[in-house]
């Protein structure tokens, strides 16, 4: 899967499942403001992201997420690193 695509999977998901604007989704744009996240709203991103990219998700992976071009990042790594499997 090519690294565009997986930013606009991961940019459809986030707007269906959080309910944001396309336009408020930017590499530097803080993820959990942008997408109003609390305790709840982690697992359904987790969710989200198991279910459209395949793979399990730890609750520490999200450590070093700050904004959407960390979260981007890390889904891209995680897609490639399952791709190479």
């Amino acid at each position: 899967m090519e690294i565009i695509d997986i930013i606009n999977k991961t940019n459809a998901f986030l707007v269906e499942e959080f309910e944001v604007a396309p336009e408020s989704i930017t590499p530097q744009a803080d993820l959990k403001e942008t997408l109003g996240l609390d305790s709840l709203d982690y697992i359904d991103l987790v969710v989200a992201i198991e279910g459209n990219f395949g793979f399990k998700v730890k609750p520490e992976d999200f450590q070093g997420i700050v904004n959407f071009q960390d979260f981007y990042d890390y889904v891209i790594a995680r897609v490639k690193q399952k791709e190479l499997v």
